[in-house]
């Protein structure tokens, strides 16, 4: 089974309010034909809202969306059912009373070779010999892919997904959206996919765009987006940091930790952002060790130094304990840095 001919999805200056409280805030964003994005943002920031007003269930109060190029929302009107989307919502929302067949077919329009479609969906997301089961039967994992294979069976040009891993176990969810991931990259299909999930988001998604609050604050590749964050907010949404109180002059930056290069147009106080792998630890000296998060493939240990609290990502041959004194030392060129507010 192939999808239908990717399309792009172009949202300009959208704005969006439920009983005159505003929702989202100008937001614009392009989506390239078979591009995966990924929305990224604390509950309550708009995403799922922002999913909804492409999907057209929901019209905004101003602004604009064109899907392929084809007015969908603004001065035109398109329905959903005219739009080629499919959505995936995070509860799934299956029909109980219909079979995995039926559930799947529901959005396929009457032809001759409507079985064979529903059986190549069912084939493609692994669910083969179940078409006669019902929903209330099948795992967590099983209604995830009869979801994704009924929202993939129209083929649809643009496919949306709503935090779809979001009710399943840890490793279940690790194992769907690695299919997930593989399966929109085979079908080259444009995709839009919300999360809450740093891991998830950069997984699945070509490009994050983090949403902050109705803004979109940053968009990005995942790799962009974890070097250079737009703000401190964003480095610290996209991974683990800690932040050290530092001056900075002449593209250097004096702290706990030591001189550190810095951008050079940075002047006067300012927060170092460090991610825990530019840090390394040495047995003895002044810092102390707090706190050790093991994980076998690696460690994360806390350390006190100066008052700040520093994050270090350490490899599984690391064994500190609580109480072990250390020196910490950065081992990157350059450090992260903003100018305090």
């Amino acid at each position: 089974m192939t999808s239908s001919a990717a399309r792009g999805v172009a949202i300009t200056d959208l704005e969006h309010s439920y009983d005159e409280q505003p929702v989202l805030h100008g937001v614009s964003l392009d989506v390239a034909p078979g591009e995966s994005i990924a929305l990224l943002g604390p509950s309550g920031c708009g995403k799922t809202t922002l999913l909804r007003l492409v999907a057209g269930l929901e019209k905004p109060s101003s602004g604009s969306i064109t899907i392929g190029g084809e007015p969908v929302a603004g001065d035109n009107w398109v329905p959903p059912d005219r739009r080629r989307v499919g959505m995936v919502f995070q509860d799934w929302a299956l029909f109980p009373h219909l079979s995995v067949a039926k559930n799947v077919a529901y959005g396929i329009t009457k032809s001759s070779t409507k079985d064979a479609e529903v059986a190549a969906a069912l084939e493609m997301m692994d669910l083969a010999g179940i078409d006669d089961r019902m929903p209330a039967t099948l795992s967590g994992g099983q209604q995830q892919r009869v979801a994704l294979a009924r929202a993939l069976a129209p083929r649809p040009g643009v496919l949306l997904l709503d935090e779809p891993f979001s009710n399943l176990d840890t490793s279940l969810r690790i194992e769907v959206r690695t299919e997930v991931h593989r399966l929109l990259a085979d079908l080259g299909i444009t995709s839009i996919f919300v999360t809450h999930d740093q891991d998830e988001a950069f997984i699945v998604g070509d490009r994050v765009a983090v949403m902050r609050d109705g803004h979109i604050v940053q968009t990005a590749t995942p790799y962009d987006l974890y070097h250079n964050p737009v703000d401190r907010w964003t480095a610290g949404f996209v991974g683990t940091v800690s932040s050290v109180s530092a001056i900075a002059q002449s593209g250097t930056s004096q702290s706990s930790i030591g001189s550190l290069a810095v951008d050079p147009q940075l002047q006067g106080p300012v927060d170092l952002i460090l991610r825990p792998e530019q840090l390394v630890l040495e047995a003895g000296g002044d810092a102390e060790v707090v706190l050790v998060e093991y994980y076998g493939h690696d460690s994360l240990v806390f350390v006190e130094s100066d008052g700040d609290q520093l994050r270090i990502r350490c490899g599984p041959a690391a064994n500190y304990s609580p109480g072990d004194r250390v020196t910490v030392r950065f081992v990157d060129t350059v450090a992260l840095a903003f100018a305090k507010e």
